[in-house]
């Protein structure tokens, strides 16, 4: 999402960068509770009527159309990963990867389901995710997308991108799938009431408060350290604070006429996340630091590593591009 003007302010890249996110795990994760309890009620319900248990509290492979997409993937996606895998008839390669994935969806019982959409009868979709070749493969996890790989890969290869997803989806979003036995117990769990000094840390936020949301999320820090969403939570104000009153188009051409200059390549990279381009934003500063020594190399990593956090540790980009930066440093 690119805003109108090129002069960029916090109130325009709210929802490129998905503040919101704070917020968002909290409830992903009540209505995922909620919607545990009520499939185990139904199943409770249906066993004491006497009907035939079913296997899993939702189907785990599903054919989406454009018509289908916002209930069977968007709404879906608050209660379990949705994992996408775009294919065509004609696609040689997507008759291999279709079977494996089919496969684990099974193996992994619940924990994901799969939803396939064919390109050539869903062109808008297509268009929509920006599918340039099939196989892909996308996850939507709580309503928000997780690109996974494009091509075959081994079902090796993933379980492990599955492993990760999943990770993400528990513990940031609070969105843990899992078949539904009947019987199973019908409370959800508690919640745990939110930390006041977060909530004012998040409410800091969303009012555009960058400099009181900053120093309220690392008060909560202090006292915990390893608070998840309190560092997403600073890390993301701090970006915002960044890129505050930075003029796009004049930040975009001084990077590309000095590769060296690194301040030039930390405020890009700093658009290109919050625009969304993920991808770009780590491959240009793991660039940066593999043509840089000294200072200007720790400066880079170091504002590689801050991304990083905005991101989540877990997420399958952020993996793969600490795999390239250990390459670039050693």
């Amino acid at each position: 999402m690119q805003p109108r003007n090129s002069r960029l302010n916090s109130s325009a890249l709210r929802g490129a960068v998905d503040l919101a996110a704070v917020k968002a795990a909290g409830e992903a994760a009540q209505k995922a509770e909620q919607a545990r309890a009520e499939r185990a009620r139904q199943a409770a319900t249906a066993e004491s009527a006497g009907a035939a248990p079913a296997q899993s509290a939702y189907q785990l492979v599903i054919d989406v159309t454009e018509d289908t997409f916002e209930t069977e993937v968007v709404q879906r996606s608050t209660e379990v990963p949705v994992v996408i895998d775009f294919w065509a008839e004609w696609c040689g390669p997507c008759k291999q990867l279709s079977p494996v994935l089919e496969g684990l969806v099974e193996e992994y019982a619940g924990r994901f389901v799969l939803a396939k959409i064919d390109v050539d009868a869903n062109p808008l979709l297509s268009q929509q995710f920006g599918i340039q070749g099939i196989p892909a493969v996308m996850a939507v996890v709580a309503g928000q997308l997780v690109p996974l790989f494009q091509g075959a890969e081994s079902a090796a290869n993933i379980r492990k991108i599955l492993d990760q997803l999943i990770l993400v989806a528990e513990q940031r979003f609070g969105v843990a799938g899992g078949a539904v036995a009947p019987g199973e117990a019908t409370a959800a769990a508690p919640q745990r009431p939110e930390d006041p000094a977060l909530s004012a840390a998040h409410d800091a936020l969303d009012a555009g408060d960058l400099g009181g949301a900053i120093q309220a999320y690392r008060n909560v820090l202090v006292e915990q350290p390893g608070n998840t969403e309190a560092k997403l939570g600073l890390a993301q104000a701090e970006l915002l604070k960044r890129i505050e009153g930075l003029d796009l188009q004049a930040v975009r051409a001084a990077a590309a006429a000095d590769p060296k200059d690194v301040g030039a390549q930390l405020q890009a990279a700093d658009l290109d996340l919050v625009g969304g381009h993920v991808e770009d934003a780590f491959g240009r500063l793991v660039t940066t630091v593999g043509r840089t020594a000294g200072e200007d190399r720790d400066t880079a990593r170091l504002r590689l590593l801050e991304l990083f956090e905005v991101i989540g540790p877990e997420d399958p980009r952020v993996v793969a591009a600490r795999t390239a930066l250990a390459r670039v440093l050693f």
